[in-house]
């Protein structure tokens, strides 16, 4: 068995400080350091493929495993964000911004988590910071089953979204549904809808402040990360899931002031290119990402109105948010 300092980091196992494991941890809960496996670099040779699995992945046997990691840090490799100041997001099952740094910095309030990236050094720190909004995709998958007709796809719900003018007519979300949030100090204040008019909102509406409100949870949380050292210039993503929403896209990058590059690329491309940088195959990360492609760049539009529907937006937030 062998484990990572990158995959110690994310079980809370790590003393950044010191640079190795964290012994008052172990300590603290009674666990024994020889518990702990052998530490392998993330890209290097970590064992081989038996027989058995081999046979049933219909790979050959000894095919060398020469790459690890945990899901985001694996996304961010995937869309080379390996420098500090760069940005990878996911908006699937949950939402996701992790920006690498290299200063050993945390938020106190524990509302993002620090990981040691992929290509972490002690010569060269490379951070992780992350964070997580539980409520995206389900929020946007259960929006098509209750307010469209069955068999309409998401682009037909995107489309009826952007029907209506930023802002939705002043009706706004707050798209938490799905359990306590970390980034609210692990408050599970639900979703609600506020402002809504009988006489002038529709489904359209909803649709629209439903996506705005995801992307203003985003830029909420990307204001807790700016203080830890993130320098947000550029945030970039593969083109699915609801960045195939051009209303959401438009509003993340509207809000965040950021441009969002959108690549053809995926966590399983990525770990490949992770396993033959391992392997030697690449003999660097920028020549295992020189066929990467970008798809589609979205730049924020510097006109649009959108940062006063956000304050108000935040306003409602901390009207709602419970004091304890």
């Amino acid at each position: 068995m062998r484990t990572t300092a990158s995959g110690l980091s994310e079980g809370i196992m790590w003393d950044y400080e010191q640079n190795g494991i964290s012994s008052e941890l172990l300590n603290h809960f009674g666990i024994a350091p020889d518990m702990i496996p052998e530490l392998s670099e993330t890209f290097s040779v970590q064992g081989f493929l038996t027989a058995e699995m081999a046979s049933l992945l219909g790979m050959k046997t000894n095919t060398p495993v020469t790459y690890r990691a945990g899901d985001q840090p694996n996304n961010a490799l995937s869309l080379n964000v390996l420098k500090p100041g760069e940005v990878a997001a996911t908006a699937g099952t949950s939402g996701v911004v992790y920006g690498v740094t290299e200063s050993k910095t945390f938020d106190p309030q524990s509302r993002v988590n620090t990981f040691l990236h992929v290509n972490n050094t002690q010569d060269q720190p490379r951070l992780g910071v992350l964070l997580c909004l539980n409520s995206v995709g389900i929020l946007n998958a259960w929006a098509r089953q209750q307010l469209m007709a069955p068999g309409l796809s998401y682009d037909e719900m995107n489309s009826f979204a952007a029907k209506i003018p930023e802002g939705s007519d002043n009706l706004l979300v707050l798209p938490f549904g799905n359990g306590a949030e970390r980034m609210l100090q692990n408050k599970n204040i639900g979703v609600s809808i506020h402002g809504l008019d009988l006489t002038s909102h529709n489904k359209s509406h909803v649709l629209r402040a439903l996506q705005e409100g995801i992307a203003f949870a985003f830029n909420y949380g990307l204001e807790i990360m700016k203080p830890l050292g993130l320098n947000l210039r550029v945030i970039r993503a593969g083109k699915s899931n609801m960045f195939l929403s051009p209303v959401f896209a438009q509003t993340l990058a509207n809000v965040s002031e950021a441009s969002i590059e959108l690549y053809n690329t995926d966590g399983a491309e990525g770990a490949a290119r992770g396993a033959a940088i391992g392997a030697g195959i690449y003999n660097s990360p920028s020549e295992a990402f020189a066929g990467l492609k970008l798809l589609q760049t979205i730049e924020p539009n510097h006109h649009s109105a959108i940062n006063q529907y956000y304050t108000k937006w935040k306003r409602v937030l901390k009207n709602v948010l419970p004091e304890k």
